[in-house]
C-alpha cells in the first residue's frame, strides 16, 4: 500500500485527528474520522436509494469528517485522479 498523507483536521489538539490520505496504488481516498453515533448509523443504514442496499455491510463504516477539511478532500480527489502522481 502506498499511502500519501494529504492533511489533518486543522483544529486538532492532541487526541482527535480526522485525517485524509490517498492510497495511490489502489486509487482510493482513505479517511480517519470520528465514529458515527448510533443514531446517525441507524439513519444511514435505513437510507434507501436505487442501487444501494439497506443497511451497512460488516466491512464498511460510517465516519464523520468536519466540513473544514473540504479543501483537503478536494486535494485528495485531485491526487487520486492524476495517473502520473506516484
Amino acid at each position: 500500500m502506498t499511502l500519501r498523507f494529504i492533511g489533518i483536521d486543522p483544529d486538532t489538539k492532541t487526541a482527535d485527528s480526522p485525517t485524509v490520505w490517498v492510497d495511490q496504488e489502489k486509487k482510493e481516498l482513505v479517511f480517519q474520522g470520528w465514529k458515527a453515533s448510533p443514531e446517525l448509523q441507524a439513519e444511514c443504514a435505513a437510507f434507501e436509494v436505487p442501487g444501494h442496499a439497506v443497511g451497512i455491510p460488516a466491512d464498511e463504516a460510517v465516519v464523520r469528517i468536519p466540513a473544514r477539511m473540504a479543501q483537503m478532500i478536494r486535494e485528495a480527489c485531485d491526487v487520486v485522479e492524476r495517473t502520473d502522481d506516484r
